[in-house]
């Protein structure tokens, strides 16, 4: 027996994988792996168990719609990220990676900052353990048209002219400069691309129903992604925008608020996953005034937020494959299972809905192989609560027990 053995013992395990619980299973890690889960024979000497008989045993929670960088957004547009630094925006990175991690978050899908790769820079420094943080997979820079939803608007002419690349780094206009543009986010170490396809809610002067790439230019993403054995994630509002990305080969749907039923059957017949991030709408409805929200953007919320529900349950009806996500960065970090209570409320089942967050996320990145379960050869990322989630999901909202790689995090079991 190897000395880096560790066992747990689980009074209920949620799997995910087949959506069914188990009772009393204990868990055999070595290493950072998951080495075997069978039924406990109660044999295991106390000293070498981890005891969570009274508490019911997930994999870790997945956001597939996140940014741990930067403040929580004001609602006043994005020219006042000019008065920050890319030290200032990576040092909220490490705090808000934390916060992620201790709410037992494990994995993150990181979709964009407009400080270009400072994402991929709290990556690395994660994953060489100088920080404490969910793994991370990071889009590097938005991929965005001259004065669209992931583009700095509103500043004046003069100051226009002069911001620095790494705030516009993805901007782009044309099949052949999304050629190039793609490239290079990848080489400066992405791990997929996001491409801003519609206009956005935080956006001054876009519009969340319009698209603004062609058809053509969003294949091009595709296409160099393929080549690179990665993907494109879409940020689309509108129902015009979505289908553009759908045809074009986008492998994830993000937002789709105004997705009308041609959108929707698009995307289940072609297995497009949807990343629906609904408790921000919330968040944004109730603190956007104290926020300082400007009218254009709480207008957009307003317009958006039961839009987004509707379209959620016709998309569950539908079929649609679900991967959790929560834009997390505009309700503050730590609170992104707050999101599963909204997937239930609107037509998943508890259970689905934690699959959502933990093996369809998984399919999502193609990591079967890494996360998402609690299997043989995965990782060893877990999370306990008291009760049972599949009965109540908002208990996830409170996670004491978190184990990230075979090393506990947190534990604050009382």
């Amino acid at each position: 027996m190897s000395d880096d053995r560790l066992f747990i013992r689980a009074g209920r395990l949620i799997d995910t994988e087949k959506g069914e619980v188990l009772r009393d299973q204990l868990i055999t890690l070595s290493g950072d792996r998951i080495e075997a889960v069978e039924p406990d024979p109660g044999t295991v000497a106390e000293a070498q168990v981890q005891d969570l008989t009274a508490m019911t045993l997930l994999p870790g929670l997945m956001d597939m719609h996140s940014h741990l960088i930067g403040e929580i957004d004001s609602g006043r547009g994005y020219a006042e990220l000019v008065t920050r630094s890319g030290a200032q925006e990576a040092l909220t990175g490490v705090r808000n990676a934390g916060a992620t991690l201790r709410a037992g978050f494990t994995t993150v899908r990181d979709v964009g900052t407009f400080r270009a790769f400072v994402d991929v820079a709290l990556r690395d420094a994660i994953e060489a353990g100088w920080v404490e943080g969910p793994r991370m997979l990071c889009a590097g820079a938005y991929v965005t048209c001259p004065g669209g939803g992931g583009d700095l608007t509103g500043l004046a002419p003069d100051v226009d002219a002069v911001v620095p690349r790494e705030l516009r780094f993805g901007v782009t206009s044309g099949v052949d400069q999304m050629h190039a543009n793609v490239r290079q986010i990848l080489r400066y170490g992405a791990d997929f691309i996001k491409v801003i396809a519609t206009g956005a809610v935080l956006t001054s002067g876009t519009d969340p129903g319009l698209p603004e790439f062609t058809e053509g230019e969003l294949r091009a993403a595709v296409e160099e992604t393929a080549l690179a054995g990665t993907f494109v994630a879409a940020h689309a509002h509108g129902a015009e925008g979505i289908k553009r990305a759908v045809r074009a080969g986008v492998r994830s749907i993000e937002h789709a608020c105004l997705a009308d039923d041609e959108a929707i059957d698009l995307m289940a017949e072609r297995g497009i996953f949807l990343v629906a991030d609904m408790y921000d709408g919330d968040w944004m409805v109730e603190q956007g005034p104290a926020l300082g929200y400007s009218d254009e953007v709480m207008r957009k919320t307003i317009m958006t937020n039961d839009a987004q529900r509707a379209m959620f349950t016709k998309a569950v009806k539908a079929g649609v494959k679900i991967a959790h996500g929560t834009d997390s960065g505009i309700a503050p970090h730590g609170m992104e299972a707050k999101n599963l209570a909204m997937h239930v409320r609107f037509g998943q089942t508890p259970t689905q809905a934690i699959q959502s967050a933990t093996w369809t996320s998984a399919e999502l990145l193609r990591w079967q192989d890494r996360v998402g379960a609690i299997k043989p050869g995965l990782l060893a990322d877990l999370i306990a609560v008291p009760g049972d989630p599949t009965d109540d999901v908002t208990l996830l909202e409170d996670v004491p027990f978190v184990m990230k790689g075979g090393r506990v995090v947190k534990d604050e079991r009382g």
